[in-house]
């Protein structure tokens, strides 16, 4: 039995996706602000875009007001316009990654309803708004959810092109779009999109499914994009930004980055818990497909977005760094198959048996337990310190925070969504909704009740370090840790003098200003004997190295 195709049946007055885009607007604008960005993406990202404002240079990326030959500058751009409106500082930083979380549901919206029809849309909207990590990432300041919004309507408009070869329009779009990812986050967009139209070939049996003349008019177009800025930036600089870039890139294949190593299955271990609950619904569709007596649409973008799937899931699995958004771009072929499974059951008006349910309960109760159990253990961290080892990490749990055990409520109500999922007497289609809209209340409420407690664990305390010594005539260096905290909070300034920009000539040269050191409390004693501890916290310590009379 195939799927209806085209079907209108969740029309109403005040068309649904307008409720969610706005519903979508009230969780995703508030709180951006609430806690300091995080280490390291966060917070490096926003100091270059700072420092594109106080250099004025919008063309040339720079950290520590040095070149910086790791990203493009689009995402800084967009940041630097969010800072122009709303002040330097957390809330601006993560401005954009709201916007195009609003953009990201509509498109969604759109490209559902073009395959499929409305109620799809609208389903697959809801599922990715009501995902943990999908959500969560347009909470945050960093470049992957621009990125995998224009390499996915990339994609989009390709496989439009491959259904209607003639028509150039789709192609046109898509090297807009593939030209602008490029300019986000750089090459790896053309090498993901390349493995999946290559792949996509390989089951079509070498058959162009886009005439050659369109694929290279789609390179044009995205040549043509990306030369707006690379093209300019070669110009003006010569091709040291390509060629560090490229090293750069052949670095995160080859190599893990500090503290970024992790084990094979990593990212199929986050995606699948941190994709709750869409990903044991999509789970479903990679186990039983759907399938139909004549190819569909629908069949068909299925096909590309488990390609998709594969190549994200493999390709960042050889990449020696482990970090959570590499796989980021997996969040939309997941919620795809997950929302096909739902509009299966939903049209065919069958239910998820328990077997199938189990899956989705063992991840939605090991939320409930985590975030029921952290505030009742983290009460008293005096055991968990006991089994710890690490002295920066015993140091880091002995931070002062107030578990008032209202903190258990998010769980709570995870616990009663599940409950209500799994023996309410409702239709499915109202059973899921209710899932999905309150995993996104679980999650918001998730960020409001822990994210400062886990800063105040992790970070907070270096935080306020380097905010406390901000507009001073000093210098200021992390020692032992890599951190990007002390430009942004400082305020730093391009320096005057600068022989100073490395810490080994603040460590054992003879500055003319007040030298400032963080470092892990444990490290201390490696530092040279003329700095002089002034505050120990959580972990970090400050040391002062006051000017030499000989640089007075």
């Amino acid at each position: 039995m195939g799927l209806p195709i085209k079907t209108n049946r969740m029309n109403s007055r005040i068309p649904s996706i307008l409720l969610l885009l706005s519903l979508a607007a009230l969780f995703y604008f508030p709180f951006l602000g609430g806690v300091h960005l995080f280490d390291w993406d966060e917070i490096n990202f926003a100091e270059i875009s700072r420092e594109m404002i106080i250099l004025e240079d919008y063309l040339r990326v720079h950290i520590d007001f040095q070149p910086f030959f790791q990203k493009p500058p689009l995402f800084f751009w967009f940041q630097v316009l969010a800072m122009k409106i709303f002040g330097i500082g957390a809330y601006a930083a993560r401005f954009p990654n709201a916007v195009f979380g609003i953009l990201t549901l509509f498109m969604l919206f759109k490209v559902g309803n073009k395959i499929v029809g409305r109620d799809f849309g609208w389903i697959w909207s809801l599922t990715y708004f009501g995902s943990v990590l999908p959500f969560l990432y347009f909470k945050s300041g960093i470049i992957d959810p621009v990125f995998n919004f224009f390499i996915f309507i990339s994609l989009v408009f390709l496989f439009a092109a491959s259904q209607y070869p003639k028509k150039y329009q789709s192609l046109t779009w898509a090297g807009i779009f593939t030209g602008l990812a490029m300019l986000t986050k750089g090459p790896v967009a053309i090498i993901i999109i390349g493995l999946v139209l290559l792949i996509y070939w390989f089951f079509q049996k070498f058959k162009w499914f886009i005439p050659f003349k369109g694929l290279l008019y789609y390179l044009f177009i995205t040549l043509l994009v990306t030369s707006l800025w690379f093209g300019a930036e070669t110009i003006k600089n010569g091709p040291a930004f390509m060629l560090e870039f490229t090293k750069y890139q052949y670095k995160l294949f080859s190599t893990p980055d500090a503290g970024h190593k992790g084990f094979l299955g990593y990212h199929f271990v986050v995606l699948l818990i941190g994709c709750f609950p869409a990903s044991l619904f999509a789970l479903q569709q990679l186990v039983k497909p759907f399938k139909s007596s004549h190819l569909t649409d629908i069949q068909i973008f299925a096909r590309w977005n488990k390609i998709l799937l594969w190549v994200v899931l493999i390709l960042f699995s050889i990449v020696q760094s482990k970090i959570v958004h590499y796989s980021s771009l997996n969040y939309f072929p997941i919620t795809f198959l997950a929302s096909l499974s739902i509009y299966q059951y939903w049209k065919r008006q069958s239910l998820p048996t328990w077997r199938t349910n189990l899956p989705m309960i063992a991840v939605g109760l090991l939320y409930v337990f985590v975030i029921i159990g952290l505030p009742i253990f983290l009460r008293d961290p005096s055991w968990l310190i006991a089994q710890i080892k690490d002295p920066f990490a015993q140091a880091n749990l002995q931070a002062k925070v107030d578990w008032t055990g209202i903190e258990i409520l998010p769980g709570l109500w995870l616990l009663s969504m599940l409950i209500y999922y799994l023996f309410s007497k409702q239709s499915f289609i109202k059973r899921i909704t209710i899932l999905l809209a309150g995993t996104a209340v679980f999650t918001f409420s998730t960020i409001i009740f822990f994210i400062g407690k886990i800063e105040t664990i992790s970070q907070r305390a270096a935080i306020e370090f380097y905010e406390s010594l901000s507009d001073k005539e000093i210098y200021v260096a992390p020692v032992g840790y890599k951190t990007y905290a002390h430009l942004f909070y400082t305020e730093k300034k391009p320096l005057t003098n600068p022989v100073f920009y490395t810490v080994d000539s603040l460590l054992n040269g003879h500055p003319d200003r007040p030298v400032y050191i963080v470092t892990k409390t444990f490290k201390e004693n490696a530092l040279p004997e003329e700095f002089e501890v002034q505050e120990r916290k959580n972990g970090f310590s400050l040391l002062l190295k006051k000017p030499s009379k000989s640089s007075q």
